[in-house]
């Protein structure tokens, strides 16, 4: 089992970074590289298209309004690993207008080794957490 994470400081309450990544299909909503999610089995399962007109597909696991956090599993996707677990939540921090983004997971490598895994899935997140901060820059 593998796993890594990321995270950022935004200079955005809590509150206001979940209202924009805390819905299962929103990540077309921040994350340019996901132009597509349609939600299935109730909003539980997202599938997702690519910039690269891959597909991708999520199931939701856990999700919590109150704690600003959901986590997904990975049904169907191009990259070598199983049983992909991640999570998604937006943190509090000691400034009330500060919100602190974590994206992490867990996963066994299938075809790569341990340290390549984490390393796609760490620019995976970091990418995804820089594209967050510059959509919120341009929707203040």
């Amino acid at each position: 089992m593998a796993s890594t994470s990321a995270s950022i400081d935004l200079p955005h309450t809590p509150d206001h970074v979940w209202r924009l990544i805390g819905g299962f299909g929103s990540l077309p909503d921040w994350l340019p590289f996901i132009p597509e999610s349609e939600l299935t089995e109730g909003g539980r399962v997202r599938r997702l298209t690519t910039a690269d007109g891959e597909t991708v597909v999520e199931r939701l696991h856990a999700f919590d309004d109150d704690a600003r956090s959901y986590t997904y599993a990975i049904l169907d996707a191009p990259f070598p690993v199983t049983g992909y677990l991640s999570t998604l939540t937006v943190h509090p921090t000691a400034d009330p207008r500060t919100a602190r983004v974590e994206w992490s997971g867990t996963f066994t490598p299938d075809g790569v080794t341990p340290a390549e895994a984490e390393a796609l899935f760490q620019d995976i997140y970091r990418e995804g957490l820089t594209a967050l901060e510059q959509t919120l820059r341009t929707t203040d």
